[in-house]
């Protein structure tokens, strides 16, 4: 699982076919996905933290199943744009998912993408846009956040 810059990503990828998007967190891990031409990203599932193999086996799934091409991960930067803790351990989940994970799922290439306010953003506009209530946001906070991840990946690529 090589980490990529954009412009690598780019030239790495066909023309066509999924990307599979992770936010992190300690607890979840929220998943979402592309289109086949990489134009809209749609929630698709939070799973709940396991043990590493579990967690891993759980993602390989999911790209399999939606023959994902490559990962967009959130990097979740300090306002001011440096790297704290919370990007050390998004960091060494990657490093995991290469040296520890199912064989096709370590292939894929990664994508770091800048997360900051991604969940505060996909909160905001569930309770704006969707009146939703707090159980609701939980449950599907972070699969959303993904997605906004995702879709700030995705006019990059183009």
């Amino acid at each position: 699982m090589p980490i990529v810059e954009i412009a690598a990503l780019k030239t790495m990828l066909p023309h066509e076919g999924r990307l599979m998007a992770l936010d992190v967190g300690s607890k979840t891990i929220g998943v979402a996905t592309s289109d086949l031409l990489r134009s809209l990203a749609t929630p698709l599932t939070t799973l709940k933290r396991a043990k590493l193999a579990a967690d891993l086996a759980a993602l390989a799934e999911l790209a399999r199943k939606h023959e994902a091409k490559a990962l967009v991960i959130g990097l979740p930067l300090n306002m001011d744009g440096s790297e704290g803790s919370r990007c050390q351990s998004v960091r060494q989940f990657a490093t995991n998912i290469a040296k520890h994970g199912p064989a096709a799922l370590a292939a894929l290439p990664v994508l770091f993408q800048d997360e900051r306010l991604s969940t505060a953003a996909v909160t905001r506009g569930m309770i704006d846009d969707y009146d939703m209530s707090r159980a609701k946001r939980a449950e599907r906070v972070d699969a959303a956040a993904a997605a906004w991840i995702l879709e700030s990946a995705l006019p990059r690529l183009r």
